[in-house]
């Protein structure tokens, strides 16, 4: 299993390449996120797509209402129940987003050089001459030579159904544009996005508020995707709007970057999140094209170091219409990977794709093959380094499991934790084996009732590079006798040797609480 991992540095040997690649338990190491949508909500499409490595499926509510959102969860949690497969449950929000209302949902053809006007005036209908837009403040956020794209929900980039605009005057409220292309945008809702301009919608709209609180509430979501992050302010707002709503004061925040402001504030932005998602396609319309590798770069780092969830989108945008990604998007998806992101995150891909399993089955594939040559050991003392001395206390505890698993070989390090802490410390070390999360519940009361946690911290481990959670029995504490400690290691075993993951004589690193001490041990099995 370990011979498997080469590094960049070395020469690869060419046959090496063509050997085909074994299937494992675990498609990858790094996490695919899947929109679910048209193309991907019967029981039979989501199993496929569980299977095929997603584990996270992400709803969308910048379309469709919550209960067509909510008959697709309950085929979500059939299929979880039929693949015996973990998913955890990611609300993204609409925030600050200009959207075309086209209602009649008549395609509507651009032509190059002529002109078109935007206009806050909803009630009309959209046509090649006008096009109403839900935002009343368009007219005061432009001036004349901005450059506003529009592009169908979730747009592919591919130019026939996406239109670049020039603002060539502003006339009271509506604004007057030259098109630059000619395009032919179809379908109910496009996205209007202008570049590098400041768009005075709050990031938690009321529609979001409503939203999580009714939808969220009753399906205890694990994770919240923030669209349109500008400042670390919005993310205390959802934080504190959350606390209030019963559950969700456990549900993590993901911050979306997707434009120059964002991008300006993101340190702050990092400290406050839970982890962060690139949302590479509308930041790709803010930047110029040549600097946005270099911001997925020094992002992708950020998380790392900060031991945050890094989220990367919009990477196999063909898949939409074709059975294979371009060479650029395979190269895309390994440099993502080998670039330090946790998860994939899939959107038009699976939503309305014509192959939502062959994708994610594709882009799981990738990812194992880049993490065969992903540099682990300089990884390993970058983090390190970036840490400093002292330590704290888990840290050296954390980064000692990952170091001694590497020198032992051993073929996956088994974490015990109630609060998901420490395996999440483990994994920010990216080890090149598994780590299996056993998530001990812990009792809990509201002076009502008592209720056991432990499922949102093992469903949120679904996001992170190299983490795979198992769920312990309740009455098997996580801080406790050695007996009781033997008996969940051996669940824990036997759910590796039934993965696939351990057999007899590999060795095996725990990393447990005992009392008040923490402790790293080496195990190695017998027949």
């Amino acid at each position: 299993m370990h011979s498997t991992h080469l590094l960049l540095e070395e020469p690869i040997r060419m046959a090496s390449i063509l050997e085909p690649s074994k299937a494992s338990f675990f498609p990858a190491m790094t996490k695919i996120v899947g929109t679910l949508g048209p193309k991907s909500r019967s029981i039979e499409v989501i199993s496929g797509c569980l299977k095929a490595g997603m584990s996270v499926a992400r709803f969308d509510f910048s379309w469709h209402d919550p209960a067509y959102h909510q008959e697709t969860l309950e085929n979500l949690k059939a299929a979880v129940k039929l693949t015996k497969k973990l998913c955890a449950v990611m609300l993204d929000t609409v925030g600050a987003e200009m959207q075309v209302v086209n209602k009649s949902e008549k395609a509507i053809s651009l032509e190059a050089d002529a002109i078109v006007v935007l206009t806050p005036d909803k009630g009309q209908e959209a046509s090649s001459e006008l096009l109403p837009i839900n935002f009343d403040g368009l007219s005061m956020a432009v001036k004349k030579g901005d450059t506003i794209f529009i592009g169908q929900y979730l747009f592919t980039g591919s130019e026939t159904t996406s239109v670049w605009l020039e603002v060539s005057e502003v006339k009271g409220d509506d604004v007057v544009c030259v098109i630059k292309n000619s395009a032919t945008l179809a379908g109910s809702l496009f996205t209007l996005h202008g570049s590098q301009i400041r768009i005075g919608l709050p990031t938690l709209t009321d529609k979001d508020k409503e939203v999580i609180s009714t939808w969220g509430v009753q399906n205890k979501i694990d994770f919240l995707s923030l669209s349109y992050t500008r400042h670390a302010e919005d993310v205390r707002q959802a934080r504190e709007f959350l606390s209030k709503l019963g559950d969700l004061y456990q549900t993590q925040i993901f911050a979306k970057i997707e434009n120059i402001e964002g991008l300006n504030h993101f340190d702050e932005i990092l400290q406050e999140a839970d982890g962060i998602i690139l949302s590479r396609g509308n930041l790709g319309i803010d930047l110029p094209p040549e600097k946005v590798f270099l911001f997925q770069k020094a992002a992708l780092y950020k998380c790392n170091m900060a031991g945050k969830p890094a989220v990367v989108t919009r990477v196999v945008d063909s898949m939409t219409d074709n059975l294979r990604p371009t060479r650029a998007e395979a190269t895309d998806v390994a440099n993502a990977v080998l670039d330090g992101s946790d998860a994939i995150l899939l959107g038009a891909e699976t939503l309305r794709g014509l192959y939502p399993v062959e994708t994610i089955s594709t882009v799981g594939k990738i990812c194992a093959e880049a993490e065969k040559v992903f540099n682990q050991d300089m990884y390993f003392k970058k983090t390190v380094k970036y840490v400093g001395e002292p330590m704290t206390h888990l840290e050296s505890i954390a980064s000692s499991a990952v170091r001694a698993a590497i020198k032992v070989k051993a073929s996956v390090i088994i974490c015990f934790t109630s609060s998901g802490r420490a395996a999440r410390l483990i994994a920010k070390y990216r080890p090149t084996m598994p780590v299996l999360s056993v998530v001990i519940p812990r009792l809990k009361t509201n002076q009502l009732k008592w209720s056991f946690s432990g499922a949102f911290e093992a469903r949120q481990s679904l996001i992170v590079r190299g983490l795979f959670p198992m769920l312990a029995d309740p009455r098997h504490p996580a801080e406790s006798t050695s007996a009781s400690n033997e008996s969940v290691l051996k669940v824990a075993l036997d759910h590796g040797k039934a993965a696939g993951v351990i057999k007899s004589h590999d060795r095996v690193v725990v990393c447990q609480k005992v009392g008040d001490a923490s402790v790293v041990k080496i195990i190695e099995l017998e027949d």
